[in-house]
């Protein structure tokens, strides 16, 4: 069973810069395959980016691809997404997500940080 709780989020300009933290229970936090997802108001959720357990495999969304960086330190169960260069559209609520592998479900899921991103 793993518990994650997002933080970082609120309301920035355009071309502002942000980092969303996302804090892990439980002991095992290295093994699990770490996500990040994002939902918009009258959208379905996106898909943002992703670390392996290691942190040595990282995959992003052709959307925020170039302007999104995401790392964990394993030691303090917590995985990051950097964001950069924020825009209007990327206005949202940020989710973080776990599974056990790359090829399995996401099963655990935070409960969201808001992020607004004014004009």
């Amino acid at each position: 069973q793993v518990q994650l709780v997002e933080s970082g989020g609120g309301l920035v300009q355009a071309g502002d810069s942000l980092r969303l933290s996302c804090a892990a229970s439980g002991r095992t936090f290295s093994s699990y395959d770490m996500g990040w997802f994002r939902q918009a108001p009258g959208k379905e959720r996106e898909f943002v980016g992703r670390i392996s357990g290691s942190g040595d495999i990282k995959y992003y969304a052709g959307s925020v691809r170039g302007r999104v960086t995401i790392s964990r330190d394993n030691a303090k169960s917590t995985v990051y997404l950097q964001m950069n260069s924020l825009k209007p559209e990327d206005t949202a609520v940020y989710y973080c997500a776990a599974r056990r592998s790359a090829t399995s479900s996401y099963d655990y899921w935070g409960q969201g940080t808001q992020v607004t991103v004014s004009s």
